[in-house]
């Protein structure tokens, strides 16, 4: 089990940050390449749009290109430079791309080739901040809704992975999380993610639902899957969709194999990553 966390009163020295914190709250998200930056620039437009008072976080490493952090930069985000964990050479092996989607193929959509499942892990140092309180949002993420009393939520706070059916129920997904930075807890969850013949499925999900088993169940709509608007349209409910997460095909790649059928949230993203405030009123329902 893992002990009760306690603030962080500085950055760990293995993070290098743009400047300081500027609030004891923090919205996180983690970009690993040039594609992931674009997204993050998105999420970013839609945080500030809900007039959100916490500081907004961008984890990087050091391969996304400084081209691709500018606007990130320019909007005044807080950019800390991180690397991957120190893990073994038989973890990295077992979850190299090839070898973990070979173990644990996805068949429910299509992964981009820019995925790498390896820098999942990375999220991991959010526990390393220097933060009371955060709420990680992967970089394909909007949020439509001002969220902030998720950081008065309890540590730990997920949302089911739900997409498909009632079934998803028991599984989280790690794309939004509420969680309190500890050196501590950061401690034992390296030495529990690295032990002889460790294979995560599903990466940093797995490894998280395991580590803390009684999870606390955030409502699906912190977390809609954008799967749901294909598989589960009586659950789409705009009134209540606080962040959407557009899990698989990403909206700014052209053309992928979804796009007809989602074209509706490809155009809102568009919005965002343009800086714009879209009507969410006059958006169309799920088929």
């Amino acid at each position: 089990m893992y002990d009760a966390p306690t603030a962080l009163t500085r950055l760990d020295p293995a993070l290098i940050a743009t400047r300081p914190a500027r609030a004891s709250r923090a919205f996180v998200t983690l970009v690993t390449n040039a594609d992931f930056a674009l997204g993050a620039k998105a999420l970013m437009n839609s945080l500030r749009l809900t007039g959100t008072d916490a500081d907004l976080v961008v984890l990087h490493t050091a391969a996304v290109p400084d081209t691709a952090l500018e606007p990130l930069r320019a909007m005044g985000v807080r950019l800390i430079l991180t690397h991957h964990l120190p893990l073994s050479d038989a973890f990295n092996h077992a979850h190299a791309k090839s070898r973990l989607h070979g173990r644990a193929p996805f068949t429910k959509g299509t992964k981009p080739s820019f995925h790498t499942p390896l820098d999942n892990f990375i999220k991991l140092r959010l526990w390393q901040l220097d933060y009371q309180a955060c709420v990680f949002l992967d970089s394909d993420t909007l949020v439509l809704q001002n969220v902030d009393k998720l950081f008065d939520y309890p540590d730990f706070c997920a949302a089911p992975n739900v997409y498909e059916s009632l079934a998803d129920f028991h599984r989280m997904n790690s794309g939004v999380f509420v969680a309190r930075p500890s050196a501590q807890t950061f401690a034992q969850m390296l030495a529990r993610l690295d032990t002889p013949g460790a294979f995560w499925k599903r990466t940093d999900q797995t490894f998280l639902q395991d580590f803390f088993p009684d999870w606390h169940g955030l409502p699906i709509f912190y977390n809609m899957l954008q799967y749901c608007w294909i598989n589960l349209p009586q659950l789409w409910d705009w009134n209540n969709i606080k962040i959407v997460h557009y899990q698989y095909e990403k909206p700014w790649q052209k053309d992928h194999a979804k796009a007809h059928q989602l074209r509706p949230l490809i155009d809102l993203w568009h919005s965002y990553a343009e800086g714009n405030m879209p009507d969410l009123s006059r958006l169309p329902n799920a088929a």
